[in-house]
Formats: structure tokens, C-alpha cells, sequence
């Protein structure tokens, strides 16, 4: 059965060969859950790219298709209307000449949005022109951010203030709420993990961690700040007459009909309070393991033990490496209508259906230790601890998986090895860990090249030496002999970062029976590596080579990450 209607954009991908009858039909079965557009579909399922779909809608509209990057965003124009109106109706105005506007449309039929264009501009005609998804939203990410530069205020409308905890008034000044809102928004559109803003000597600076990295947006006069804290902490619910100790504090908010939990931590220090908020979105899709970038082989050890009937699985890495998204995503994969799941964290960062999930108070006593006991007397099959802590939480955690439970926690080590030896170290009994532990996954998180700008660069295996030590050079070849790699450039989509998104790189240690012999004779990280590679093991390393090699990632992100 054909599915094409003559004239549609699916007719001119298929009419030129980037899609098949086949993959619409799939795109157009998998639409009816997702509710997206039939080109963000093909898109997001690979069977095109964005530059595909402009071209067939170039086709099917007879609108010129364009480049942002290369005509150039000229501010003056784009200013004609606000950020907040180019996002919602998805339009750019980009040139102009005497009688006509050219401005990209993510809609170019949109009749009234132009209408209402062509009032604004004393009657100029309106040329709708066609532009990648991607690169509309980053130029409209872009002029947002420029307009946020709040930087021409009076010495008058930001002085400082002594605040006490009725005088709420200054809090409202309107500068500093500008300024807080629109950093969220900025924030969000860039799909940034944290807001720091931080007071130095005559500046206060504004970042966003994007992808683990952070990145300054902007600079602001001193004397705006203590202005911004005094908001920050009226909207997180903190003292603001409390200047001396640090702070903890939260709040909702909405952007773009996407809600938002904010953690935030006010820590004083020499010019200031910094401040540090943390975004959280509330209803975003569970990561599922299938989106875990997983090697196959890994993928195939870690799915047999997280359905082992009992046992002790531990994924370790520093903060930030992802291992919390990790796990939501196993137990999103074990857990079904039959079993009974558990997790302890600290605080619950995503809310799961079908899971009891419960919130330590330290202050109140509950601890991770002392939840697992009570835990262990409400029938569980799966327990899930945040982290271990201390040695009494490991020794319970051990404990319940060889009473037939199956637990999952975190750890903080360098690889897979080291958690065998630091669990020693805590003081649990090697023939408890021996009995219990069924594996290690150690991660990291390394930033993915740009797909749009990224650079094919043809390098010597010598030269790769130098960075890499152990760099693989295949049979057959010399450190002469040269390989093409990907480096970053930098454009309008991945704001110059050369950057767009991370992906996992993972080691699994599985405990075998001959691991078990080593962790009952204390043997030595090194050992237990040796035998956990004869055995199949990838360390991160070799991963990270792999993901150079695939042109995922390039050289210098990878040594940042993986020492």
C-alpha cells in the first residue's frame, strides 16, 4: 500500500532517495505514539537529517532554503520583534531590502504570523525562507542570550541594601528579576544542568554547565548581586537576612510548558554569596537502557546479571558521570508488576511510577544505613541504595543481597577494580563481598562531536602516540602511516562549542568464580584488572579509543575526561 500523498514532503525525501517506502511506514507507526511531525520522526529515527527535510520542504513551499551560519544573524533586524515571540511562532527575520523582509519560518504558511509581521514593519512584504530545525532554534537561543546582557542600569536601581527578613521589597527590584528569569529561560533552551552565579571583586559572573562543561553567557556590575541572591533566596524559600552560613533551598518553575524542580545552595564566600542552581526536569521520558550507549558485548554481560534472581551490582564514577541516570535506567528494565522495588536516595531526583521511592532526612535520623534495616522488613525484591557512604551501609547492602535480595548502588572510585578493594577498605569481609557481588560497571561522560561542523583531520599514528601512549595502530602499519580522525570546529547549532550532547563510556567487571578466588585472597587492583580483561573486560580507556576511532568523540575530549 502506498503511504505517499503526491506533494508532501515525504514524497519529495522518498522521490529523491533519502528515505524508503519501508522507513515512513515505521516513522509513520512509531508518530502515533510520539505526536511529533513527521519530519522530527524520520529524523530522530535516522532514516534523515534536517538538512534533508529543509530541502523537501524548499520543494514542496518553492521557499528559498538558507543558512544561518553563513548569511549571519544581524541583531538590528532581528530586533524588530522579542526573542520570546520568535520562539513561539518559530521565526527569524534575517534581511531586509527596501520593500521586502526575508524571514526564516519553521511554518512558512503561517499566513497570519506573517500578516502580523507586515503591521509591525509599516506594510513590508513578507518572504518566508526555510532553514534547518536546529539552526532556527540556536539563532533564536543566541539573540535571547544577547538580550539578557542586563548592563545599563543606574548606580540608583542597583545599590546596595541591608536586607531583614520582612523588607521583601528589595528582592523585587525589577533588574534583578529580569535577570534571574531570563538566565532560567536561557538556561533551559540551552538544556544546561546547573546556573552559577558568582560574585568576584567587580563583577558578578553568570555560567551554565552544557554537557559537563561550563560556559560563561554573560557578566554583570557587583552591585546587582547581592539583589540577584536576595531573589534567588526568596523564590528558593531561604533566609534573606542570612548572609553568614551556606543555604539550601528549592522551587518550581515553568518554561516553554516544561516544569522544572531547581535545587539551590547558597555558599558564602570573600566578595559574596555564590550561588548554584541545579535544574531538574519534572515528566522528562525515563533514559531506558536501548538509549545507553552500551558496546554490544558489555551490553550483553550487564543485561545477564541485573536478571540474576539476588547478588550486589555497583556502578561507580565521580559526580556528574551519569551513574544516577544508570540506574533509573536498569531498574526501569528489572522492575514489573510482579516485584516488589525500593530505593533509597538522596534527595529523589526522578520521580518513577510503579516504584516506592524514599527520601533520606539525616537530620532526622533516617540515613542510608538506617533505612536499609527497615527496608529489609518491607518485603523487597529490588533495593536500590543512593550511595554508599560508609562502611556500615556497605556491610548492609552486602548483607541484604545474600539474603536474596537484589541490590543496586554507587560508589565513588576511579574504575571497576577499585570498588572490590574499597569495599575491603570499609571494612566489609572479602568472603561477604565474594558471596554478594555480582558486578561492577564503572562510567564517564564524554562530550559528542557536532554532526553538523565536525572535522574530518588525517593525523600519524606517531602523532596520536603522543597524546596517546597506547594509541592501537593496526597490523600492517607504521607510526608513519597516517588515519582520519574528527575534531571539533564550532557553529551556530552547538554555539561554537563543537559540541552537541554526551554518551557513556562504560567497564563492566563481572565476578566470575576465578574473581571470586582473587577478592578472598585481597589480591591487588592490578590483579584483579588483569584477570577482569582475560575475561572480556573493555576498560574505559580502550572505550574512549573507540569512541576516536568511530569519530564520536575526538582525542582532546577524551583525555580530558579518561586520564
Amino acid at each position: 500500500m502506498n503511504v505517499v500523498v503526491p506533494g508532501s514532503i515525504a514524497y519529495y525525501l522518498i522521490e529523491d532517495g533519502k528515505i524508503t517506502q519501508e522507513q515512513l511506514k515505521e516513522a509513520l507507526e512509531s508518530q502515533k505514539e510520539s505526536k511529533n511531525l513527521i519530519g522530527v520522526e524520520l529524523v530522530a529515527r535516522g532514516f534523515c537529517t534536517e538538512l534533508d527535510i529543509a530541502k523537501a520542504m524548499e520543494k514542496k513551499t518553492g521557499y528559498k532554503f538558507v543558512s544561518i551560519e553563513e548569511v549571519g544573524i544581524n541583531f538590528a533586524i532581528a530586533n524588530i520583534i522579542s526573542p520570546d515571540l520568535m520562539a513561539k511562532r518559530g521565526i527569524l527575520p534575517l534581511y531586509q531590502d527596501e520593500k521586502r523582509l526575508f524571514v526564516v519560518m519553521r511554518n512558512p504558511n503561517d499566513v497570519v504570523t506573517r500578516d502580523n509581521l507586515s503591521v509591525r514593519t509599516g506594510g513590508m512584504e513578507i518572504v518566508p525562507l526555510i532553514a534547518t530545525d536546529t539552526e532556527l532554534t540556536a539563532a533564536i537561543n543566541t539573540i535571547a542570550n544577547n538580550a539578557s546582557n542586563i548592563d545599563t542600569y543606574d548606580d540608583e536601581e542597583v545599590q546596595e541594601e541591608e536586607y531583614s527578613a520582612l523588607d521583601e521589597l528589595a528582592a523585587d527590584e525589577k533588574p534583578a528579576v529580569q535577570l534571574v528569569n531570563q538566565v532560567i529561560t536561557n538556561a533551559v533552551k540551552s538544556g544546561a544542568s546547573d546556573i552559577h552565579f558568582e560574585p568576584m571583586e567587580k563583577t558578578m559572573r553568570v555560567r551554565l554547565r552544557i554537557d559537563g562543561v561550563l560556559h560563561e553567557v554573560l557578566q554583570q556590575p557587583i552591585k546587582l548581586h547581592n539583589s540577584v541572591a536576595s531573589r534567588v533566596k526568596v523564590i528558593g524559600g531561604m533566609d534573606i537576612a542570612e548572609r553568614r552560613i551556606p543555604q539550601d533551598g528549592r522551587t518550581t518553575v515553568k518554561v516553554d510548558d516544561r516544569t522544572f524542580d531547581i535545587r539551590i545552595a547558597v555558599l558564602p564566600s570573600v566578595y559574596g554569596e555564590k550561588i548554584v542552581m541545579r535544574l531538574l526536569e519534572r515528566g522528562a521520558k525515563s533514559v531506558q537502557l536501548k538509549d545507553i550507549k552500551f558496546s554490544q558485548a558489555q551490553a550483553d554481560r550487564f543485561m545477564k546479571t541485573i536478571f540474576m534472581p539476588y547478588g550486589f551490582l555497583l556502578v561507580t564514577g565521580p559526580t556528574g558521570s551519569g551513574k544516577s541516570t544508570t540506574l533509573y535506567a536498569t531498574l526501569s528494565e528489572v522492575s514489573d508488576i510482579q516485584k516488589h522495588t525500593i530505593t533509597l536516595e538522596d534527595p529523589v531526583e526522578r520521580r518513577m511510577p510503579g516504584l516506592c521511592q524514599v527520601q533520606m532526612n539525616t537530620r532526622a535520623g533516617m540515613t542510608f544505613a538506617a533505612a536499609l534495616r527497615s527496608v529489609l522488613r518491607a518485603d523487597p525484591d529490588i533495593v536500590m541504595v543512593g550511595e554508599i557512604r560508609d562502611g556500615e551501609t556497605a556491610k548492609i547492602a552486602v548483607e541484604s543481597a545474600l539474603t536474596g535480595h537484589m541490590v543496586f548502588s554507587t560508589l565513588h572510585t576511579n574504575d571497576a577494580p577499585s570498588a572490590i578493594t574499597r569495599l575491603d577498605e570499609m571494612g566489609v569481609e572479602p568472603f561477604l563481598t565474594a558471596s554478594s557481588l555480582v558486578g561492577v560497571l564503572a562510567q564517564r561522560l564524554i562530550r559528542v562531536l557536532c554532526p553538523r561542523c565536525k572535522e574530518a583531520v588525517e593525523i600519524t599514528y606517531g602523532d596520536l602516540r603522543k597524546s596517546i601512549e597506547d594509541f592501537p595502530i593496526p597490523e600492517g602499519k607504521t607510526l608513519d602511516d597516517t588515519t582520519t580522525i574528527y575534531e571539533p570546529k564550532g557553529c551556530i547549532a552547538c554555539s561554537n562549542t563543537g559540541y552537541k550532547g554526551r554518551q557513556g563510556v562504560f567497564e563492566f567487571l563481572q565476578v566470575t568464580n576465578e574473581m571470586k578466588q582473587l577478592i578472598l585472597k585481597r589480591s591487588g587492583v592490578q590483579e584483579i584488572k588483569e584477570l577482569a580483561m582475560s575475561q572480556g573486560m573493555h576498560t574505559l580507556h580502550q572505550e574512549g579509543i573507540d569512541k576516536i576511532l568511530d569519530g564520536t568523540s575526538s582525542v582532546e575530549e577524551v583525555l580530558r575526561v579518561l586520564v
